[in-house]
């Protein structure tokens, strides 16, 4: 019998029509249970989920499928599409339409979905739009809206400095390392940083297009979010510079019912840059969906 180590991930490729464009998508699975949707942080894709896919206590009771966005990791630009000739920005109705179709592409019901960053504020989101199709949602680094000094820069201050040909994507990755935590393994800052050096030229500043203009969630609007519906759970890494546990405590205090965990020695990358210790936070959330699935 072969002794070669493997991981117990699957992946594979899916057309998809979001906005009448047909992309080619791709995700990787590993797990069984209740479906549970991973998406990216802004500019990466979902390698960042390797760890938590290869977590027996996660993937025995869940069905963990991670999806690379369309111009992010192995999902190339749509074939057949002048991308070239437009400027790259990811709105909110895109955002929320590619795992609303993943989902219903692979007949999954009422998955959870899991996101980070920009994937967090997409939790939140889709908690307040879609909660009749998602059991659960779980914000990681979610807030009500992005800080504002680089609001106040716009996208031309954003594109000076994340798309810019006198730029090289090795300085994008070395931003990342004032992200995270000085707890964080060495080992695990590296492999952030060097996904965020393979990103396609634009894509990162244009996904903020989404995390600092798209998500503009108000108080009275987070206030609407029904968690009887759609469970709202928000998890916060107290060295994240981009969102405190202090702004993702504001979504809670408008949320009835919403739970919230500050997250010590986690920076804005808890799902990469500390796994072990992301998944203490993790797996009561986690346990908590399992435990209500199992009393329906």
């Amino acid at each position: 019998m072969s002794t070669v180590k493997r991981d117990p991930i699957t992946g594979g490729y899916i057309y998809l029509t979001v906005e009448d464009i047909e992309y080619r998508v791709y995700y990787e699975e590993a797990g069984q249970g209740i479906p549970l949707l991973l998406g990216h942080t802004a500019g990466s894709d979902g390698r960042q989920y390797r760890h938590l896919m290869c977590d027996e206590e996660v993937t025995r009771n869940f069905r963990c499928i991670a999806y690379d966005l369309p111009y992010h990791g192995k999902s190339l630009p749509p074939y057949g599409h002048k991308w070239w000739a437009q400027e790259y920005n990811m709105t909110r109705a895109r955002m929320m339409a590619f795992p609303n179709t993943l989902s219903d592409a692979l007949d999954l019901e009422r998955p959870v979905y899991l996101g980070s960053s920009m994937g967090g504020h997409l939790a939140i989101d889709l908690a307040h739009d879609f909660p009749e199709r998602y059991r659960a949602t779980i914000a990681v680094e979610g807030a009500l809206r992005s800080a504002t000094e680089y609001v106040d820069v716009g996208m031309d201050g954003i594109r000076r400095e994340f798309d810019n040909p006198n730029v090289s994507r090795n300085s994008i990755g070395a931003a990342m390392l004032l992200n995270m935590s000085p707890y964080s393994p060495e080992e695990a800052v590296r492999e952030v940083q060097w996904e965020y050096m393979c990103g396609g030229p634009g894509i990162f500043a244009g996904d903020l297009y989404y995390y600092y203009y798209e998500h503009d969630m108000t108080p009275d609007q987070a206030a609407e979010i029904d968690t009887d519906q759609c469970m709202l759970y928000l998890l916060t890494g107290e060295y994240d510079p981009n969102t405190s546990p202090a702004e993702t405590q504001a979504v809670a205090d408008r949320v009835k019912g919403s739970e919230f965990t500050a997250m010590p020695k986690l920076g804005h990358f808890p799902a990469t840059e500390n796994y072990p210790e992301f998944r203490q936070h993790l797996l009561p959330v986690l346990n908590k969906i399992a435990a209500g699935a199992a009393h329906r």
